[in-house]
This record gives C-alpha cells, sequence and structure tokens, in this order.
C-alpha cells in the first residue's frame, strides 16, 4: 500500500469539518456530493464517497460466464445450505 502525506481537518463547534483538497480530489467529490463514515474493525473510520447512483455501478462486477436458471441457483443455495448444516 503507498502512502501519502496525511490531511488534517479541525473540528468546528457545531460539529462540522472541511474536507482537505487533496481528499476531495482523491475521493473524486464535488459541491453537494454526500460522504459516508464506514467503521472499520480496528476502531478506525474510512470516508467513502456515496454520491454514486446504482446507474453508476453498472459493470462493476464482471458477467457471469453463462446465464443461470431459477433452478440451478436453488441447487446451489440448497448444496451450500446442506453443507452448513
Amino acid at each position: 500500500m503507498e502512502l501519502f502525506a496525511m490531511a488534517t481537518a479541525t473540528l468546528t463547534s457545531k460539529g462540522q469539518i472541511t474536507i482537505p483538497v487533496q481528499v476531495r480530489t482523491a475521493l473524486g467529490l464535488e459541491t453537494g456530493d454526500r460522504v459516508e463514515f464506514v467503521e472499520m474493525e480496528d476502531g478506525r473510520f474510512s470516508i467513502v464517497a456515496a454520491s454514486k447512483t446504482v446507474r453508476d455501478l453498472k459493470g462493476l462486477i464482471p458477467m457471469p460466464a453463462k446465464a443461470v436458471s431459477l433452478d440451478d441457483m436453488n441447487q446451489a443455495i440448497a448444496a451450500q445450505g446442506a453443507k452448513a448444516r
């Protein structure tokens, strides 16, 4: 993992911060975009851009090599369920 210079921000009395420009740029944030603070296992938080729509996610996960029928899916689910018992 490549490390970059740390960016800091100051919390106001109203609980607000200004996200440093280098962080906004890295996350692709623009005015009006939303961010999520995701708690990690070690007690730290990660800032994630939450402004993407479901349509933006299209193509993120490759399509299966062949179409799968509902019967095939049900059989796979049943097989996994049987293994879990």
